[in-house]
């Protein structure tokens, strides 16, 4: 089991990251648009540099929703490994055979 602090810190993020997203998009075409003035441009950059820096997307890391393990995540299931052996084991996931010899 992860920290809860960390888990707590993760959604922290997740929340920042959704109620930013709006406004990075609209400052990011701007920065993106070469039709515009170049001092347009670099005013909307700068009040991109003033947006939490946990409000990109970029700082969110994956975890699994049953024990918020960082490393180990299967995408596709939102599990680690780890949970997807035990899971596998008492077959709770559909489709999947865990072979034992």
């Amino acid at each position: 089991m992860a920290k809860q602090s960390m888990i707590a810190r993760e959604h922290k993020r997740e929340k920042l990251v959704a109620k930013y997203a709006a406004k990075r998009a609209a400052l990011k075409e701007i920065i993106y648009d070469q039709e515009k003035p170049m001092e347009e441009r670099f005013r909307a950059t700068l009040k991109l540099a003033e947006l939490p820096r946990n409000s990109s997307a970029t700082r969110l890391h994956n975890r699994c929703q049953l024990t918020g393990r960082p490393h180990a995540y299967y995408r596709k299931l939102k599990v680690s490994r780890i949970m997807l052996r035990e899971l596998g084991s008492f077959g709770q996931i559909p489709g999947l055979v865990k072979s034992s010899w």
